[in-house]
């Protein structure tokens, strides 16, 4: 997962980072809430976790912003030396998913990160994943299609499985290459380009089957279901 992490405290950003990275997300650190907001236009992230007293601009006004000016659902979490039930009420009202008060002990950092995970990606552990006529078998990484396996190699895999357990969700390129090619390795946009297009060809994505992936210009793309009947069903075995 790609998360963001907000706070103008060093040592609590260096924490953070250790924890989520730990537990394989990759991690993105912000100082000053404008900043992540004008990152937000641009990129897109699956997690936050954000402090309350920020230089500029205090948390709340943050998540607010992400929540009503920029229509952004992505879990948040609050990690803050507030602790008044008022705080609390307020951060929650303000369109947070969770609050936790400091010393920020990691155990429990994780813990609700991972729950929050599992009940904003229900999909993401299940051993067969069913989008209309594409049925996904993660732990074989296999693809069908009506029955039929579909012939992809290891990052188209892995990029349509991505695009499919986030449909409806505008994905940027760089949170598109962090997924695929993983954080730090160096992914032409031309690859990306060129893997969408595979995609296309191989998946027939098209209105007939259920689904259209739309490239969004200079943002990155987003994969869209047409009607109910083709929203994922989990399958566990």
């Amino acid at each position: 997962m790609r998360i963001a992490v907000l706070d103008d405290s060093p040592d609590q950003l260096t924490l953070i980072h250790h924890s989520m990275v730990g537990l394989g997300h990759e991690c993105h650190l912000y100082k000053e809430g404008k900043a992540l907001l004008h990152a937000l236009r641009r990129q897109t992230f699956d997690f936050l976790i954000l402090d309350w007293n920020l230089p500029d601009m205090p948390g709340p006004k943050v998540v607010k912003t992400l929540r009503i000016d920029l229509k952004n659902r992505l879990p948040i979490l609050f990690v803050t030396d507030r602790h008044n039930e008022a705080d609390i009420v307020a951060g929650l009202n303000a369109g947070a998913d969770d609050f936790m008060t400091r010393p920020l002990r990691p155990g429990e950092l994780e813990a609700r990160v991972n729950a929050l995970l599992r009940r904003a990606y229900p999909s993401r552990d299940e051993l067969e994943l069913v989008f209309g006529p594409y049925h996904f078998y993660p732990p074989s990484r296999v693809l069908k299609m009506r029955g039929v396996q579909v012939e992809l190699k290891n990052r188209e895999y892995e990029l349509a499985l991505f695009l499919f357990q986030n449909l409806g969700r505008l994905l940027s390129r760089g949170h598109l290459h962090e997924a695929v090619w993983g954080l730090g390795i160096e992914a032409l946009s031309r690859s990306l380009d060129t893997h969408i297009s595979r995609l296309r060809t191989k998946l027939d994505l098209r209105p007939a089957n259920g689904f259209l992936l739309l490239a969004v210009y200079g943002l990155g793309y987003r994969l869209e279901a047409l009607d109910e009947e083709v929203l994922p069903r989990l399958m566990a075995r």
